[in-house]
């Protein structure tokens, strides 16, 4: 080989491995910009239970996004959020984190959806009080009635049978910085009515564990990205601007 075939075989060498280095840079990068979408505006989750039925159904793929809550945007009634476990709430299935290094890895920088959340509907904010039930079956948000019939999934009499099929009970005031959260599929849901404290029933229950401090709040579910026949966008229930209406907030 002569001189200058060594050196242009070098330069190509070099070419290759300048071509390599800027593959590694840019999925570096890739990387790193996924990680900050994750962090600050959104994640993909998995839905690990039928609790939210009939808008979210078992393994449904959402995205949560958190530009919504910054600064002194919270929750707000009609929302379905992501939330951490408060304690005690997530058994089973739903409290797993995906399987094998590669899911670990690509969940851990918002490539792949997560369980370990749970998922449900904001029925009362700060101050609100709850009440179940009218003699039409429906809850009681500051003494006005919300129609959920358009968006919830239920066998029984009333719109807040948990945990014992009873539709008489009460909470509230919601305290500062906390939200009242209910599932979709009423009579399946372990949700924030489960944990109430009842006179009537026996239970280790702690008064307030029923409200989900907003601290814990992922962020809000805006579309159902898979599977691919039932890719929407998760809007809130015309029901809550009804019930904002009539008690004077709009």
């Amino acid at each position: 080989m002569t001189e200058a075939e060594a050196e242009a075989a070098a330069q190509v060498h070099h070419r290759r491995l300048s071509v390599w280095q800027e593959s590694l840079i840019l999925l570096a990068a890739a990387l790193v910009l996924s990680f900050i979408v994750k962090t600050f505006f959104v994640q993909a989750f998995y839905i690990p239970s039928g609790s939210m039925e009939p808008g979210m159904e078992v393994d449904d793929r959402i995205l949560v996004q958190k530009v919504s809550y910054w600064g002194d945007g919270g929750p707000q009634r009609g929302d379905a959020v992501v939330f951490e476990d408060p304690g005690g709430w997530l058994a089973g299935s739903a409290s797993e984190e995906p399987g094998g290094v590669v899911a670990t890895v690509l969940s851990k920088i918002g490539l792949y959806p997560t369980g370990g959340h749970l998922v449900k509907r904001v029925i009362g904010v700060e101050g609100d009080v709850i009440r179940c039930c009218d003699d039409e079956g429906r809850l009681l948000i500051n003494g006005v009635p919300l129609d959920s019939s358009g968006f919830t999934r239920n066998e029984e009499d009333c719109d807040g049978p948990m945990p014992t099929q009873d539709c008489s009970w009460r909470t509230g005031p919601v305290p500062a910085g906390h939200v009242f959260v209910m599932g979709d599929h009423r009579d399946a849901s372990a949700d924030s009515s489960v944990h109430l404290c009842r006179d009537d029933v026996e239970t280790d229950c702690v008064p307030g564990e029923e409200f989900v401090p907003v601290d814990l709040v992922v962020g809000k579910a805006f579309s159902r990205v898979w599977p691919a026949d039932r890719i929407k966008l998760l809007q809130r229930p015309s029901a809550f601007d009804d019930l904002a209406e009539a008690l004077g907030e709009k």
